[in-house]
């Protein structure tokens, strides 16, 4: 390559995490030199704010926006991204290059109270800033007195450790690349079907730019991609925003993709189940038929639960 390639990412520890495995990656794809990549930190507006929630504030696309502008205006070349941030709808002329190797997608526990979510004690608080966390939380303990809590991990850790709350949910993905030494409970997906491609890492580059793509297939993990292509139909076709409760997590068994989905009410009274699978060829419209089903089975008063929320 005759210029270096610009990787852009979010200042948080994670993202940078993330960046730096990009980066580490390229360079023992053999396809680049070490010196030829250079890693870009762009602030965000979700970063910027953190006294309101993201539903408030316009959703989980502030935390993209900015990147995604740096790389039309060609300030950055490729965009490292925590896919379950990513919106289900990508700017025109930009697109999805790589999937990086999944990492596990479940939630975490962290409490010094509990191990289970079973086991915390009646009218405990938990912190989070997830519609998700708190419609299937609410779903399974509606005793629980669930609080908004942003803030990167660090952040999150501290007001657990200050008693703030007496305890939160982190992915066990995040957990794993921060290399964090705490105590955490991973929990089945069975009780806590985990957020749309939660623990997946994508590359968004500019989809004219030939070159770009080459050296980012070569990152691309088959299986982790398939699976997410059925979560964000899923997430697409349910017009899934910051605000709406939704959950899906794809797994590749040989040449068939299983995909279970569902949508729950902001305050956890009601979920909306769908399991489906098809062959890997197919792991798009499958999340997409998937979406339809949970759409036809919502009754009416979820879908205005739904908008209310908004």
């Amino acid at each position: 390559m005759d210029k270096t390639l610009k990787i852009g990412t979010r200042g948080s520890p994670l993202a940078l995490a993330q960046a730096t495995l990009t980066r580490s990656m390229l360079i023992t794809s053999g396809l680049i030199a070490e010196d030829a990549v250079e890693t870009i930190i762009i602030r965000t507006s979700g970063d910027r704010i953190q006294d309101r929630s993201l539903a408030d504030i316009g959703g989980k696309g502030l935390f993209t926006k900015e990147i995604e502008e740096a790389l039309i205006d060609g300030r950055i070349d490729v965009a490292v991204h925590s896919l379950k941030d990513l919106p289900a709808w990508m700017p025109n002329g930009l697109g999805l290059a790589a999937v990086l190797p999944r990492a596990d997608p479940r939630d975490a526990l962290l409490s010094p109270l509990a191990g289970t979510l079973e086991s915390l004690p009646a009218g405990a608080t938990v912190g989070t800033s997830s519609p998700r966390r708190k419609a299937l939380l609410l779903n399974r303990r509606p005793d629980l007195k669930v609080v908004d809590f942003r803030g990167n991990v660090g952040t999150r850790l501290a007001k657990l450790a200050a008693h703030e709350v007496d305890a939160t949910m982190l992915a066990v993905a995040g957990i794993g690349r921060l290399g964090l030494d705490v105590e955490y409970h991973p929990i089945d997906p069975s009780k806590m079907l985990p957020a749309a491609c939660q623990g997946a890492i994508g590359l968004e580059i500019r989809l004219d730019d030939d070159h770009v793509r080459m050296l980012c297939d070569a990152l691309n993990d088959r299986e982790s991609a398939i699976a997410i292509a059925a979560e964000r139909a899923f997430l697409a076709t349910l017009d899934g925003s910051c605000r709406t409760p939704i959950a899906a997590l794809a797994r590749v068994d040989g040449d068939r993709v299983e995909l279970e989905g569902l949508v729950a009410r902001p305050d956890g009274t009601a979920v909306i189940r769908v399991r489906e699978s098809a062959v890997i060829a197919d792991a798009a419209r499958l999340g997409e038929e998937a979406g339809q089903r949970v759409k036809s089975d919502m009754p009416l008063d979820f879908f205005i639960a739904a908008e209310l929320s908004r």
